[in-house]
């Protein structure tokens, strides 16, 4: 009898401490962590581009960062429903540009909504990514 009871309170120790390492693991708050780095490069590969602008967001509950206007820049993160090619969607068609070649690359990279973020994307001038990011407060810095 000894041993079965010291097997069912060795069980219940385990459950238990099992139980208060799940709870040390879980989030301390109800938003899923948002933080992104943002830049501009001059050059088509990011990585051995010269870096002309970065800033950096989060959005978790407040808007904050080094972005010059960070609650716009969330609003405008939020509205790609993290799906950031949605933000090469509508060109300004008024826009002229001239068709010389100096590529700018823009680059998204960490966290949004819980989830790993990596994107990048090669315009071919600067007034071309002007024209594609008309009114996109994302890249307005």
């Amino acid at each position: 009898m000894r041993r079965r009871l010291a097997t069912v309170s060795a069980a219940a120790l385990l459950s238990l401490a099992g139980t208060a390492g799940l709870a040390e693991a879980s989030p301390t708050s109800l938003y899923a962590p948002s933080a992104m780095v943002f830049t501009v490069t001059q050059g088509d590969d990011a990585a051995t581009g010269t870096a002309l602008r970065a800033v950096v967001l989060s959005c978790a509950y407040t808007a904050e960062g080094t972005h010059p206007d960070p609650r716009a820049a969330c609003d405008a993160l939020n509205e790609t429903g993290g799906e950031f090619d949605r933000l090469l969607a509508a060109p300004n068609p008024g826009r002229v540009c001239p068709r010389h070649y100096d590529p700018v690359t823009v680059t998204a990279d960490g966290v949004w909504h819980g989830e790993r973020v990596s994107w990048k994307h090669t315009f071919s001038n600067p007034c071309v990514m002007s024209a594609t990011l008309n009114g996109n407060a994302l890249y307005a810095f």
